[in-house]
């Protein structure tokens, strides 16, 4: 029998910490199936998804906990359900960067009962001006009978008071 552990990991960033997690994940028999990782501000952060053989976990949860430098829990997860249904839609966000941007927009997705299953953010220098600018990408899941046009509008009217750009678009689920 199979079991699927959801990973999470943290620790000083240097080379070779994604090969020592991997090379500990596949002696244990484990398949890696999906992951989000990165660097921020020196320290590495990452999400891992694996299946092994049920019989593998304590032996990799183990020598997981013993990897030098990372911290590293591990929680029983379900197999991955195809969705069935379910709407796909993007979510693009520019403007002057400020407290609560991210707070806000995330309630308006609540109270529509949208499913954030990604959000990448990060600031920049505006191009012409010295001004940071706050960016946010978003993959996004709502039921089949979501009101788009409550959402849009909803979303809008947080746009002109946080004073940023906001693009919603569906996409076609692969």
């Amino acid at each position: 029998m199979s079991a699927h552990l959801i990973l999470t990991v943290i620790g000083d960033d240097r080379p070779g910490l994604v090969e020592s997690l991997a090379t500990t994940i596949a002696a244990h028999q484990g398949n890696w199936l999906e992951s989000s990782m990165s660097q921020l501000s020196g320290k590495f952060a990452g999400i891992v998804r694996v299946s092994l053989p049920e019989a593998q976990t304590a032996a990799l949860k183990a020598a997981l906990a013993a990897l030098p430098g990372l911290r590293v829990t591990a929680e029983e997860a379900q197999a991955a359900a195809a969705p069935s249904g379910s709407r796909r839609l993007k979510l693009s966000l520019v403007g002057h960067d400020r407290v609560g941007i991210v707070r806000e927009v995330s309630q308006v997705l609540a109270r529509h009962a949208v499913n954030v299953e990604e959000l990448a953010t990060h600031t920049a220098s505006a191009p012409m001006s010295a001004e940071i600018l706050f960016h946010a990408a978003a993959e996004l899941t709502a039921a089949p009978g979501l009101d788009a046009r409550a959402l849009i509008a909803d979303l809008e009217r947080i746009s002109n008071d946080l004073m940023v750009d906001i693009n919603l678009d569906e996409t076609i689920r692969s």
